[in-house]
């Protein structure tokens, strides 16, 4: 627990750091050209599309009247809201795992190495994991996610489930590939495979509470599709702080995952260490023990 909270506090105040800023800033300008483009080219399609399957389905007509009749959406079209906000929450995890991949293959070996540097320069670099084995893990794993993701899309439109089955399974996918990447460079396999097994239930804490966090950007960007007028400035907002959430994730997996292994490899240190004292204490023992045993030796034969 010392470790998690210390690898965190140490992560929110790398992000205060202007360089840590800046590079937040760089995936958030993609973000946003391939958000535009495909609110450009699909928004209506998407919406009207996602707006007549809520029509073919009788349960959306009760939904839609019971928030007019309780006033929630005032002078809204509480159809079009309601499409417009279910497009919005299923293309979210989408970009979101976009972002994921942007981060991690642009922002993560930078942040790792920072925190590398100031924090540990005295740690070997094993070369554990390339580029190519990162792209296959972190491929698999969001494979996998995805699946998840599809497979509980149903359950979204229960309020409840909508806001702990996203976070969860965003939360065990970021674990995956934030910490295979936070060590890909000075873990050897065997080291890193050590350190996922016995600091597992840590690291996926971790993944949950920075998938939670990562949930935020979510409301300012529906907020952007109810608030036409704001729509421009939420979106690239909730854009920025998702990337800069993912920015603090990738630095707290750095920091925890890092100090794990100087640890890890503190222990068999210490443990040669203790070996070498307790052979040069033994060849002192038998040194100032020989001339005595000569001697005796001596006397035994001189008897005889």
């Amino acid at each position: 627990m010392g470790l998690l909270l210390d690898s965190g506090l140490r992560a929110f105040c790398y992000c205060l750091r202007g360089r840590v800023i800046a590079l937040s800033l760089l995936p958030m300008v993609l973000m946003l050209v391939l958000a535009a483009g495909l609110a450009y080219f699909y928004w209506h399609e998407a919406v009207h599309a996602m707006r007549t399957l809520l029509d073919a389905w009788g349960v959306s007509s009760v939904v839609v009247g019971s928030l007019e009749t309780w006033g929630l959406l005032g002078r809204f079209d509480a159809s079009a809201v309601l499409a417009s906000l279910l497009v919005v929450f299923l293309a979210m995890p989408l970009l979101g795992v976009l972002v994921l991949f942007v981060v991690t293959f642009l922002l993560t070996p930078v942040l790792t190495e920072m925190v590398a540097q100031r924090r540990f320069p005295d740690l070997a670099r094993k070369n554990g994991g390339g580029w190519w084995s990162s792209l296959l893990w972190a491929a698999g794993s969001t494979a996998l996610a995805l699946l998840a993701l599809g497979a509980s899309m149903p359950l979204w439109l229960v309020p409840p489930l909508v806001l702990v089955l996203p976070p969860l399974i965003w939360g065990w996918l970021t674990y995956r590939v934030m910490a295979f990447d936070a060590l890909a460079v000075h873990a050897s396999p065997q080291e890193r495979r050590a350190i996922l097994r016995r600091h597992r239930p840590a690291l996926l804490v971790m993944g949950i509470l920075t998938g939670y966090l990562g949930t935020a950007p979510s409301f300012i960007w529906a907020s952007g599709a109810v608030f036409a007028a704001g729509f421009l400035f939420l979106v690239p907002l909730a854009v920025w702080i998702f990337t800069l959430l993912l920015a603090f994730s990738s630095l707290w997996f750095a920091h925890y995952c890092l100090a794990a292994l100087a640890r890890l490899r503190a222990r068999p240190r210490a443990g040669a260490a203790d070996t070498v004292v307790e052979v040069r204490a033994q060849e002192i023992i038998e040194r100032k023990t020989e001339p005595w045993l000569a001697d005796t030796g001596r006397r035994e034969k001189g008897k005889e």
